[in-house]
């Protein structure tokens, strides 16, 4: 076998395993919740359709996030253990982004396509915009601030 590509085998490799080992997801059934996650996806859920739940551990803390489809658009809500919203990614239709958020996301993904838009917002405040790319059979995500400047770090 060729050395390079063992060497980028054991690359890709080893990234997959920092990846899965930093953000370890799981189903979970709504049962497995706790109660006080358990309450604030009944409020946040009220009217939509849930589609699923996980679980995931990131840098030794544990989270839940509830899948739904809204009025035909997905919503993600990422709930801590003691029921506190920490983070929503929520579907937003491309004709109705501010310009300058579009014009900034076409920027970033270059002659790709933006197939999925969505808002990041945490702590109640907007605070990302974030796409999803396609080019050719390859697929990316591409974000920018509320400005539809570039961010100094992904959110």
């Amino acid at each position: 076998m060729n050395t390079k590509a063992t060497r980028g085998m054991i690359l890709t490799a080893g990234l997959l395993f920092a990846v899965l080992a930093s953000s370890q997801e799981k189903k979970v059934k709504r049962s497995d919740l706790p109660p006080a996650v358990e309450k604030t996806v009944a409020a946040q859920s009220a009217g939509a359709t849930v589609k699923g739940f996980t679980k995931e551990n990131e840098k030794g803390q544990t989270y839940y996030e509830v899948e739904m489809l809204v009025n035909g658009h997905t919503k993600d809500i990422l709930i801590d253990t003691n029921g506190a919203i920490v983070e929503v990614e929520e579907q937003v239709a491309m004709d109705a982004l501010p310009a300058e958020v579009k014009a900034g996301l076409q920027a970033k993904a270059g002659d790709g396509k933006l197939v999925k838009v969505e808002t990041i917002t945490k702590k109640d405040k907007l605070v990302a915009y974030e796409a999803q790319v396609t080019k050719g059979a390859k697929k990316s995500e591409v974000q920018v601030g509320p400005d539809g400047k570039p961010l100094d770090h992904e959110e």
